[in-house]
């Protein structure tokens, strides 16, 4: 399958079972479930919203799913927008082949399009630097919790408005399912 065979499209309420399958094979025995059940909790969760659900499809199947979700920052003075990627996810057999990175990508412009000034993530800085993330506390940016130091820099955020990093700063509030301390032990 070549990329150009991939389609990125806005999830629908009739994806969710094939969503969730796609988190739990992309994450394991071991993960899989804990993710699962988190995106199944945050397509629920009000306070995440508005949300950002893409999936990559091939051959009529889902294959790739990317959730991005509303935060708010504290304090709270600021008047842009922010969203959270949480989780990112490929089928196992599709895995290396950029599925990933479109996902992500799509989601910036959809994003951007929407007024979206901040994007933020964790995860691992070796994938999610080539997309321009870059580590967010040294911007100004705490996380919902504390992150250890030795993965500090799996915290980051990335500016989809030119110049708005340096305008702002402060703890970042997820939606109330991602905002469990389990889900920020990197």
């Amino acid at each position: 399958m070549n990329a150009n065979q991939i389609t990125i499209r806005k999830s629908d309420e009739h994806d969710r079972d094939e969503i969730l399958a796609v988190h739990l094979d992309a994450f394991g025995n071991d993960e899989g479930p804990v993710i699962a059940t988190l995106v199944d909790q945050m397509f629920d969760d009000a306070t995440g919203k508005p949300i950002y659900s893409l999936v990559a499809e091939a051959d009529e199947r889902i294959i790739g799913h990317v959730l991005f979700t509303a935060v708010t920052m504290e304090p709270g003075a600021t008047p842009l927008k922010h969203q959270i990627l949480a989780p990112l996810a490929v089928v196992t057999e599709q895995q290396g082949r950029g599925i990933g990175g479109r996902l992500i990508r799509d989601g910036f412009r959809r994003l951007a399009d929407d007024g979206v000034d901040l994007v933020f993530v964790l995860g691992d800085p070796d994938y999610y630097s080539r997309f321009g993330f870059k580590p967010a506390g040294v911007c100004g940016f705490q996380a919902p919790h504390p992150i250890p130091d030795q993965h500090a820099g799996a915290w980051m955020v990335h500016e989809l408005e030119t110049g708005v990093i340096d305008s702002c700063g402060g703890t970042v509030k997820c939606c109330n399912a991602l905002n469990d301390r389990k889900h920020w032990i990197e």
